[in-house]
């Protein structure tokens, strides 16, 4: 019997999307007002899921103090009121769009939680725009 698990958190942080090897124009006509030179921010709402099995023990899938802190440590730390673009290595040659920010934290988190756990990550951008990354 599997059952998905829920932790939800919420970071803000400032990006510019763009690509080095294009024309202004041509990332301006792609990117539109997300390639502003002054960079723009996100308020970003982060669900982190896990799939696993209950442990007849706890009663637990997974200890979600222990989620809440891994998230806490590996991610918001590293991602919250910061320009993705200048103040991370993540997203220094990485443009930081949401479907790319969603599989970056995936793989921070996934070296973090047992491989018996399936993993899905899904990151709202706005309140209408959003991606989920599940490592395939």
């Amino acid at each position: 019997m599997k059952v998905s698990v829920f932790r939800k958190e919420h970071f803000n942080a400032a990006h510019r999307l763009n690509n080095p090897s294009w024309s202004e124009e041509k990332n301006q006509a792609i990117f539109g007002k997300c390639n502003n030179p002054s960079f723009h921010g996100h308020n970003y709402e982060l669900f982190v899921e896990l799939l696993g099995e209950i442990d007849p023990d706890t009663g637990y899938v997974y200890d979600m103090k222990i989620l809440s802190d891994l998230i806490k440590e590996h991610v918001l730390n590293k991602f919250d009121h910061k320009n993705l673009n200048l103040d991370t290595d993540e997203f220094s040659q990485l443009n930081p769009t949401a479907e790319n920010i969603a599989v970056v934290i995936w793989n921070i988190l996934r070296e973090k939680i047992d491989r018996k756990f399936e993993l899905k990550i899904r990151l709202y951008e706005t309140e209408r725009n959003f991606v989920e990354y599940n490592g395939n």
